[in-house]
């Protein structure tokens, strides 16, 4: 993979206007006048092509949106495009890429882009005779499906092999479950394997001797995983007040916490999908489908469990892996027609979905690190609250420079109140 000409490492980003921000985003990928017009201002999604998106349309609905640097994956830079309203992610991601990229960055990879479409058979009496019915059709079924996807077909992908589950005295009898297998290459999949499953439902009723109900894909996508790992030297996690062995010591232990504990286990999930899920948005892919299937994998084991895996390496390295689904489209749906999904696309130059599945990964892993790092050292309300006040600031009407001023002395009072906000305010603006 050739690296791209721009660095993601920009100092001081953090420090410029909005504005400069963005032209800054500009300047590094090389993007044209229509893309920086697309940024310059509200209203990037016209109401015409709104209207045409969803049903009942009445306005559009705009989240902040911000860019996570200093990311180096697989030898490559990446700048993030995330749309988020929590304060905080952005910057711990960022600050946590920064640490990483001294010692190499993220490596990531992911298998095929393997979706399921299930077929429920019911009124069956024999459900594993009629398994070894429909096996025995097998390649007629696979056939039928890729007669609904030519295209997709030609690109390499299509339905690739079948499943059956059986359902043995279910509340409703006993069922057969067919799974349709399809890779479906640079799609999110649903709207293909879901054709498909229609198309082949007669077939599968005809040699089950059963009645075909649903025919929907499956959003648990546990052929389609995306998987990220880090290693960081314990020098690069020192803190003014602990070394970098006891960080390490603090994060395993925060780790440890998660995996016997699954209200620990939940919040440590939902710090990795904070990295996940705004670049999901951005990129106008299906982040619910995403969290269904992250959910569901990371209670396969029958407890719910941590997504990520830390450990200490015989060197004393630091050591965090992560493996989950990760069903992300290029085409199709949102990431074709929003006009910012396509920049986002742009901005991060992903080639693939699995790309930027693996791309979602790193960032995923990169946030859970700074909230277990966050908390193995100075709590995590320290730096959250911080960037918190400047959201009590704008609450209390402050607005230009007063939002940073009051902002600072909110979080030096340790004090993040909404009505304290506004006596600062009132007290600014008598001065």
């Amino acid at each position: 993979m050739t690296k791209p000409s721009y660095n993601s490492r920009i100092a001081g980003f953090r420090n410029l206007t909005p504005q400069e921000r963005w032209q800054k985003v500009v300047s590094e990928i090389g993007l044209d006048e229509a893309d920086n017009a697309l940024m310059d201002g509200p209203g990037a999604l016209p109401m015409e092509r709104a209207n045409g998106m969803i049903e009942n349309v009445v306005g559009t609905f705009e989240l902040p949106m911000g860019i996570a640097t200093n990311f180096l994956i697989n030898g490559r830079d990446y700048l993030i495009p995330m749309a988020v309203e929590e304060p905080s992610i952005i910057a711990a991601a960022s600050f946590m890429a920064r640490i990483v990229r001294e010692g190499g960055g993220f490596k990531t990879s992911s298998t095929l882009p393997i979706m399921r479409a299930q077929i429920q058979i019911i009124g069956i009496d024999d459900p594993n005779g009629a398994k070894q019915r429909i096996l025995a059709e097998r390649d007629n079924i696979i056939a039928a499906a890729n007669t609904k996807d030519k295209l997709l077909v030609e690109l390499g992908g299509g339905c690739k092999d079948i499943e059956i589950h059986v359902k043995e005295n279910t509340p409703r009898g006993s069922m057969v479950i067919v799974h349709l297998l399809v890779d479906v290459r640079d799609a999110m999949g649903a709207n293909a394997v879901n054709t498909m499953a229609e198309a082949v439902a007669p077939m599968l009723e005809k040699c089950s001797g059963g009645v075909a109900r649903l025919r929907i894909l499956s959003n648990f996508a546990d052929l389609r995983l995306s998987r990220a790992y880090v290693a960081i030297e314990p020098e690069a996690l020192r803190t003014k007040e602990l070394s970098g062995e006891e960080v390490i010591e603090g994060i395993l232990d925060a780790y440890c916490f998660a995996t016997v504990d699954p209200y620990r286990a939940a919040t440590h999930n939902k710090g990795i999908m904070n990295g996940i899920d705004p670049i999901v948005l951005a990129t106008g892919n299906d982040w619910r489908a995403v969290e269904a299937g992250a959910h569901v994998w990371a209670s396969k084991s029958g407890q719910y469990s941590p997504l990520s895996s830390w450990e200490k390496d015989a060197q004393g390295r630091l050591i965090g892996t992560m493996e989950m689904p990760m069903p992300l489209g290029l085409v199709g749906g949102a990431t074709k027609t929003h006009p910012l999904a396509q920049l986002s696309l742009k901005i991060l130059g992903v080639k693939t979905a699995q790309e930027l599945g693996e791309v979602c990964m790193a960032v995923g892993l990169a946030q859970n690190m700074g909230a277990l790092r966050a908390l193995a050292t100075e709590g995590i309300q320290r730096g959250h609250m911080v960037l918190h006040a400047r959201n009590m600031a704008i609450v209390a009407g402050a607005v230009g420079d007063e939002v940073g001023i009051i902002a600072e002395s909110l979080a030096k009072a340790g004090d993040v109140r909404a009505d304290y906000a506004g006596e600062l305010l009132s007290e600014l603006r008598n001065q």
